[in-house]
């Protein structure tokens, strides 16, 4: 079952409050997403934690109804 670009943000942003998420389906199938993901809670986090943040965030649905995400994350600082 594909999943909602919106379902999606409501997580990362349910998990990272303060988070700046922008998502785009690759495909059109709602199948494939790449997001970047901006927070103050990733300051001092390798990218692999901060990969590991929104994972924790989208609460199991890479297991599932999520197939593939391609992630860029970084901490408001890291960005400017």
């Amino acid at each position: 079952m594909a999943m909602e670009a919106a379902e999606i943000e409501r997580l990362i942003k349910e998990g990272l409050p303060d988070a700046e998420v922008h998502i785009e389906d690759l495909r059109g199938d709602g199948d494939h997403y790449s997001a970047r993901v901006i927070s103050k809670a990733f300051t001092g986090k390798s990218r692999v934690q901060q990969h590991q943040m929104v994972y924790a965030a989208l609460k199991g649905s890479m297991d599932g109804a999520l197939h593939a995400l391609g992630l860029q994350t970084s901490a408001p600082e890291d960005d400017a």
